[in-house]
């Protein structure tokens, strides 16, 4: 039967383009939006410490410390950052790096700074962006001598008055003892750079700092104009640079013209840091390519709309933690504070101990290997492990390795490096 349609009869007809969906972000807004207007300092120190995905709603804007993650997380509803403002933290005593969780969209046409510091006066440190390592102590005197920058990319000096390194990070700083590069381009688990390495022979010879480590993560536009920087701090007079940090974002849609950098410190053309990590995930790009400064080059993962990106890492994903040093409990939590806070583990004296690392999901053909870094008046140690290691358990599986690392009198900073075959 033929359908007939009087000649007075008006179809209407809307013709509408496929919604697109978000990507997924796990953020519950609780901090609220985060509007910066002037020169702003979020204390890091002032997180509550409770699971990541935690209501911060009874303390918003001051984020949330999850240990076990080893992160400060914020989540905005938004983010605005204005011309001309600069957004800087201080370190959460932990120092670990910075998570924001964004509802909707990141809005940066000033600047969110976690660069290093630049080398310091002996006897100070300089201190890292968040998640980053401080740089090497200068000489102070006699029995205060030039220590080497701190991360398991440190830089180190082969001895007094010779040439120091830069720390390293994505690629190796300049020098004759860099610690070697580390992380991967996933920048899971997230992590900054490393320090640069003092100089003997005068007090103002600190190295730099490493940068610090950030994921930015939202839902909708993400749009930079201004700068995200996580660069590794400058050395001064003959000192060296600590490397770059982390940079992690994670959006929709990332547009803007404006600088995205986690590049080593540098001051002369001896100790350079080397460069960080930078990581981008974005369903679409409409940034202007001819003016949008990305360094070093970033890995970059294509999303699909809808997706639910990977904020950490799996429940099955390699971990690794010092259990025991000379025989007594590592706490879970270290702080690795140098004086006033005092040490995570005491020792008597001696000049060598054993550290016990527990690793999961972690193959037992993997390089595991120990660092023992000064607080100063010395070089960094590098000890590998040898031998099978210990089964604990193995359905997931749980490895402890065990190494006898060379120690000093004073303050060192111990950390462990796994390179998985």
């Amino acid at each position: 039967m033929q359908k007939l349609i009087s000649s007075f009869g008006l179809v209407a007809v809307l013709c509408t383009q496929t919604a697109l969906a978000a990507i997924n972000i796990p953020s519950n807004g609780s901090d609220g939006a985060l509007v910066v207007a002037e020169n702003t300092v979020i204390d890091l120190s002032l997180a509550s410490t409770n699971r990541w995905d935690a209501d911060n709603s009874a303390r918003p804007g001051t984020g949330t410390y999850d240990a076990d993650k080893w992160a400060v997380v914020f989540h905005y509803t938004s983010v605005s950052i204005e011309a001309g403002a600069t957004v800087t933290f201080i370190n959460h005593p932990s120092g670990a790096p910075v998570v924001w969780l964004v509802q909707s969209n990141v809005t940066i046409n000033g600047t969110v700074c976690l660069d290093g510091e630049d080398g310091r006066i002996a006897p100070y440190l300089s201190k890292p962006g968040p998640g980053g390592s401080r740089g090497g102590a200068a000489s102070f005197g006699a029995g205060a001598g030039y220590g080497d920058g701190f991360g398991v990319g440190g830089g180190g000096t082969a001895g007094a008055n010779t040439t120091p390194s830069g720390g390293s990070y994505g690629s190796n700083g300049v020098g004759p003892r860099t610690g070697g590069q580390y992380g991967n381009a996933s920048n899971m688990p997230l992590i900054g750079g490393s320090g640069g390495s003092g100089r003997h022979g005068h007090p103002d010879d600190g190295g730099g700092a490493g940068g610090g480590a950030i994921l930015i993560a939202c839902s909708s536009v993400l749009s930079i104009g201004g700068a995200v920087t996580a660069n590794g701090g400058s050395h001064n007079y003959w000192a060296s640079g600590g490397s770059g940090g982390a940079i992690r974002l994670v959006c929709e849609t990332l547009s803007g013209a404006g600088d995205v950098l986690a590049q080593g410190g540098k001051n002369g053309n001896q100790g350079i840091g080397g460069n960080g990590r930078i990581r981008i995930e974005r369903v679409t790009n409409t940034t202007n390519d001819d003016s949008f400064a990305v360094a070093p080059d970033p890995s970059v993962v294509e999303l699909g709309d809808g997706d639910t990106p990977l904020i950490w890492l799996p429940t099955n994903g390699p971990t690794v933690q010092i259990v025991k040093i000379g025989g007594n409990d590592a706490p879970a939590d270290p702080r690795a504070g140098f004086g006033a806070i005092g040490a995570d583990v005491t020792l008597p004296q001696v000049t060598s101990t054993t550290v016990v690392i527990e690793t999961r999901y972690v193959e037992a053909e993997s390089a595991v290997t120990v660092r023992a870094t000064p607080r100063s008046n010395g070089n960094y140690t590098e000890v590998p492990a040898t031998g099978a290691p210990e089964v604990i358990s193995e359905n997931e599986p749980v490895l402890r390795w065990t190494v006898n690392v060379p120690v000093q009198d004073g303050y060192s900073a111990i950390q462990v490096k796994v390179v998985r075959p």
